[in-house]
């Protein structure tokens, strides 16, 4: 079996979580080759995948790229930016998955990085900090959608406990708490919209678990929506299936009175002469009306 086909098969079969990882990796690595090729041969296309898959702060730009919102958590430009997301991607959502479900993942990713997306627009468009700015800014990568799943997990199992390098076992609520002190004392630094982005996929993660535990799930809507989505890449079922046209009641009662009549025909013929005096048709339609 070659490289191709064991990472098909692996993709196939693999968890909500594998293929996050695998798409995030396959569009970094199309942004490079591409990239790439543009610089070898010295194309000046104009093209830029920043510009076309990363969401802009500035909602004239948005409007036209309404798509980036869902586009940008998907898209790295340095490999120790995808390295570090991809690592806590996989770390807490092997933890994530052993108390949730793939859908359940796949959710917390997604919606996570959609309300990363939306604080981050608000507030360049709200704080006067960024009016300069907001023109050129632009926010990428899965860091949000990561940072949802570590915080909703988090929430839901505070006192689980993993080993990390140079400080031991450290239980969830630490290393959370952590997260989110950094990315506000982070604000100020050149990649606030990135750290804003972040807590709005933290604030995602908490309100998901909060609400979970009284039994309502604010995934509902989006779940619906991608399992249609997922239908449409379905095998369909080659089985015809026919339906009977319903019958009147006139029809009904004929059809009931016919049956009962040729049952008491065969009722009268065991009292006239035994019932080994039947025919196997007629055992066998004394046999299903008997059950």
């Amino acid at each position: 079996m070659s490289i191709i086909d064991e990472i098909k098969k692996s993709f196939k079969s693999g968890s909500a979580l594998i293929k996050l990882i695998y798409i995030n990796i396959a569009v970094f690595l199309a942004v490079k080759l591409i990239g790439t090729f543009i610089t070898l041969l010295q194309l000046n296309t104009g093209f830029s995948f920043v510009s076309w898959f990363a969401v802009p702060a500035d909602l004239n730009n948005l409007v036209y790229k309404p798509w980036t919102i869902f586009t940008y958590m998907f898209l790295h430009q340095d490999f120790l930016h995808i390295l570090f997301n991809m690592l806590w991607l996989y770390w807490f959502g092997m933890i994530f998955l052993s108390y949730f479900d793939n859908k359940k993942l796949l959710s917390v990713y997604i919606v996570g990085g959609l309300a990363g997306a939306v604080l981050y627009i608000l507030s360049f468009n709200i704080f006067p900090l960024f009016d300069q700015v907001l023109p050129m800014s632009y926010a990428l990568g899965a860091s949000a959608s990561v940072i949802a799943i570590v915080i909703a997990i988090s929430v839901y199992a505070p006192n689980h406990t993993i080993n990390l390098l140079f400080f031991g076992p450290v239980q969830l609520k630490y290393i959370a708490a952590f997260s989110i002190v950094l990315d506000i004392l982070s604000i100020a630094s050149s990649n606030a919209g990135g750290h804003i982005a972040h807590l709005g996929g933290a604030l995602f993660g908490y309100l998901y678990i909060s609400q979970l535990r009284k039994g309502k799930n604010i995934t509902k809507g989006f779940d619906r929506f991608m399992d249609k989505i997922f239908s449409l890449f379905k095998p369909q079922n080659k089985f015809k299936v026919t339906y009977k046209r319903p019958v009147s009641d006139y029809e009904y009662n004929k059809d009931k009175a016919t049956k009962q009549k040729g049952i008491d025909e065969i009722l009268d013929k065991i009292a006239k002469s035994g019932y080994d005096s039947l025919t196997k048709k007629e055992k066998e339609i004394l046999f299903k009306n008997s059950k």
